[in-house]
């Protein structure tokens, strides 16, 4: 059995994930990297819409939270077989028969999502002008950083563990493994996050991956976008490379390898060294996908 989904995936948003705040200056999330900063998308923002888009769009039933006098966790009694949450995500429960802590390791891994472009101190200056202007209080000045960037993250996903739980020895049918995978790709298909009054889309204008016999994220941190004058181009050496790469029983990653794609965002896709029968638009490689999860489980 090929046991791991692995996905790196490019989207285009902005103004994604703040932290702290400074006196009235609202900072964006960021990391330091070659001397540069870039924003990014926790993995734990990236988890948090996952789950809602998989609550709101396709009625997936939340789980039970509870406590145990200190630590806000998952009800004790909610287990995998109702609850698709903690299926892939995991849990830890610290509470229970006899105390006795219960931890389910995530079968899905999210990286968090990091821009590709620097970001340039860009700020955005704003007031509450108009409720102001409504009574005889003072205008509030408050600033936001901005940016406003392709984003890179990588999700990878133990294929052999889902439907799986040795604490409550639960083994859920083949049929229902394969519809829960199906419901985590289709929301990440259509993923969006609400902030701050606005509505972000985060689906995937490029995906690169497959399913693999290990669980090497294979093309994380491969990423790279080079800009020109209205072109967008991939850094295609360190893709190309990892195509190349023997992991097992000489097998190479492009042998598993398929690509996803919007037509027009980035422009040197046919230098991506695999087979055009395994380059699809976007609605494809997820049928693609599916198709090849269904083989794996019959």
């Amino acid at each position: 059995m090929s046991n791991f989904l692995t996905l790196t995936i490019i989207f285009k948003a902005g103004n994604l994930n703040y932290g702290e705040s400074t006196g009235n200056i609202s900072a964006l999330k960021k990391l330091s990297f070659k001397g540069k900063s870039y924003t990014y998308i926790s993995r734990q923002a990236l988890r948090y819409d996952i789950v809602r888009i998989m609550n709101e769009e396709f009625s997936m039933p939340l789980t039970p939270v509870g406590s145990d006098g200190k630590v806000v966790q998952f009800e004790a009694n909610a287990k995998i077989d109702k609850y698709p949450e903690i299926d892939l995500f995991g849990y830890m429960k610290t509470s229970g028969e006899g105390n006795k802590g219960k931890i389910r390791k995530a079968i899905v891994r999210l990286s968090d999502a990091i821009s590709l472009e620097q970001w340039n101190n860009d700020i955005d200056y704003g007031n509450n002008m108009g409720l102001a202007a409504r009574t005889d209080l003072d205008n509030m000045i408050f600033q936001s950083e901005i940016h406003r960037s392709f984003y890179t993250y990588t999700m990878t996903i133990e294929l052999k563990k889902i439907g799986i739980d040795p604490n409550n020895n639960i083994n859920l049918d083949n049929k229902e493994k394969i519809k829960r995978i199906n419901l985590l790709l289709d929301s990440i298909k259509i993923l969006y996050r609400d902030i701050r009054g606005r509505r972000e889309d985060l689906s995937p204008l490029f995906i690169i991956g497959g399913i693999y016999e290990v669980g090497n994220p294979f093309f994380y941190n491969k990423i790279e976008l080079n800009f020109g004058r209205d072109i967008t181009k991939l850094n295609i050496g360190p893709i190309n490379e990892t195509l190349e790469k023997i992991y097992i029983d000489d097998k190479k990653v492009k042998d598993n390898t398929k690509i996803g794609y919007v037509d027009g965002i980035i422009a040197n896709l046919n230098e991506i060294k695999i087979d055009d029968k395994n380059k699809f638009n976007m609605e494809d490689f997820f049928v693609s996908i599916k198709n090849k999860i269904k083989e794996i489980y019959k």
